[in-house]
């Protein structure tokens, strides 16, 4: 097969840990061929959605990971998969990007996951479809609900609806003397509609990455462990990740949203776990394959390459 993956400049890929670099590994040792696609490349022209696409070959070396082909413009019809791997923020030109890469589906482009389905699902709303799985939930710009909320529960968790690794996740208690202004700053005095999410204690055994691909559940998480004195687990923030086998109440939350973000048409979805409350739907650029892989043995990025080679055969 040839493969196209839409991604963020080279090097600044940690080859070491990065899941997209994995997958493209593995499929290079399945004998497909790997390209690469940056997000500026995407364009519409006479016709078609096309794209600059450099020929990579992908080696083990971390430090000296790839040899990148002259960049050859062609449509993304013309690959049998087209992989949208670029990080947040989901801005403006991350919804262009859908915009674009659905059009491309209509001439014919099979892509991962659903630009659509991507566009649809807000990494930090989509939870709010599960209310049976997600802890004590506000979102909204108006001081009044948010403060309310922090009364309330007396310990919360503020934070964007665009952001990634931990940016700019505050946790307030009640009697922070910062809250104000936390509060003004995260919602742009009111501008910017923000989530608020009860303090779950949990967190201190690990914010749990649990992987699900091609409808089914990868069957090890990844949970990220604040480092001392740290609110966050994300690896991003330095959190620590140690693979661990799902509890019951995991799988239970795995196995429901699985078979349905699939029939939505993601193929790759990374969801979040504090505890027993579901806190992410992660559907841009999971991550956390090479950890999982590295600690347990379990290929994540064979359980997706068997995925993508099912989807595409379909």
């Amino acid at each position: 097969m040839k493969l196209a993956f839409v991604l963020d400049p080279l090097e600044h890929l940690k080859a070491w840990k990065d899941s997209s670099v994995a997958m493209m590994r593995e499929a290079q040792r399945r004998g497909h061929e790997v390209s690469a696609v940056l997000r500026p490349a995407l364009a519409w022209r006479d016709g078609a959605v096309r794209a600059a696409a450099s020929r990579l070959t992908v080696r083990e070396d971390h430090h000296d990971w790839f040899e990148a082909g002259a960049p050859l413009e062609q449509p993304l019809a013309g690959f049998d998969a087209v992989l949208m791997r670029q990080d947040p923020p989901f801005d403006i030109e991350y919804i262009a990007a859908t915009w674009l890469l659905e059009r491309a589906q209509a001439e014919g482009a099979r892509v991962f996951n659903d630009p659509r389905a991507v566009r649809d699902h807000s990494e930090k709303l989509a939870i709010l479809e599960f209310p049976q799985f997600i802890p004590e939930t506000v979102v909204a710009r108006e001081p009044e609900v948010l403060q309310a909320f922090i009364n309330a529960t007396g310990d919360a968790i503020l934070k964007p609806i665009d952001g990634m690794g931990g940016s700019q996740v505050f946790r307030v208690r009640r009697d922070d003397p910062n809250r104000n202004v936390i509060v003004e700053t995260l919602t742009c005095c009111s501008a910017r509609t923000i989530m608020a999410q009860r303090h779950l204690p949990a967190i201190a055994r690990g914010d749990k990455r649990i992987l699900l691909i091609g409808g089914e559940v990868v069957p090890y998480a990844l949970a990220r462990i604040p480092r001392p004195g740290e609110t966050r687990g994300n690896l991003a923030a330095g959190g620590t990740g140690v693979a661990q086998a799902l509890s019951a109440r995991d799988r239970e939350i795995a196995e429901a949203l699985a078979p349905l973000l699939l029939k939505r048409g993601i193929l790759l979805a990374g969801i979040d776990v504090i505890g027993d409350c579901l806190t992410e739907i992660n559907v841009t650029s999971p991550t956390c394959f090479v950890e999982i892989t590295q600690q347990t043995g379990f290929s994540v990025a064979g359980m997706f390459m068997d995925a993508l080679e099912k989807e595409c055969k379909s």
